[in-house]
């Protein structure tokens, strides 16, 4: 079995563009805060997964 990182990589699946133009400003407030939310769900897993990717490399790094 491959490590994750060295596996190739997978494509997120590509959101399609809201229609703006439709949405009034209340909105489109709320639009931006689920996009902010997804962001930071996001950059959670990111630092989750170098968190753990770090603490493997220090434990085989040692002598």
């Amino acid at each position: 079995m491959a490590l994750e990182e060295e596996a190739e990589p997978r494509q997120p699946a590509r959101l399609q563009p809201m229609v703006l133009d439709m949405m009034g400003v209340a909105e489109l407030r709320s639009y931006i805060a689920a996009l902010q939310a997804e962001i930071e769900r996001v950059d959670k897993e990111i630092t989750r997964k170098e968190t753990h990717r770090n603490a493997a490399d220090a434990f085989f790094r040692q002598p």
